[in-house]
């Protein structure tokens, strides 16, 4: 775990959580929580001055950085198929619920 002497070290060197947290292999929140104190979602709540070295005005963009989705994958999608092809009682699963959808449609029309 990266510590606040390190956090604060590149600060002053002008970089940007983002890059402090990649350089020091956690994500930028993390390294912003271990720099200033405060977690970047903005969940807390102190008497502490906004003007600590390192404290931004808004850091909410750290808490939640954009993530790709890994289930839109085809890969992900061929080992969900192998997974439920290679277990029985899936397979049971899925023909009874595909069979309750039918009856229910065949009810509706």
């Amino acid at each position: 775990m990266p510590s606040k002497e390190q956090v604060k070290e590149l600060i002053d060197q002008g970089l940007g959580y983002p890059e402090i947290g990649r350089r020091l292999g956690v994500p930028a929140g993390q390294a912003y929580l271990i720099g200033t104190g405060t977690p970047a979602d903005g969940g807390h709540s102190t008497d502490e001055p906004d003007s600590r070295p390192g404290v931004l005005s808004s850091a909410q963009h750290l808490a939640n950085p954009p993530h790709e989705n890994p289930t839109s994958k085809q890969l992900v999608h061929d080992w969900i198929a192998r997974r439920v092809a290679a277990d029985e009682q899936m397979r049971w699963a899925g023909a009874a619920r595909r069979a309750q959808q039918q009856a229910q449609q065949e009810r509706e029309s």
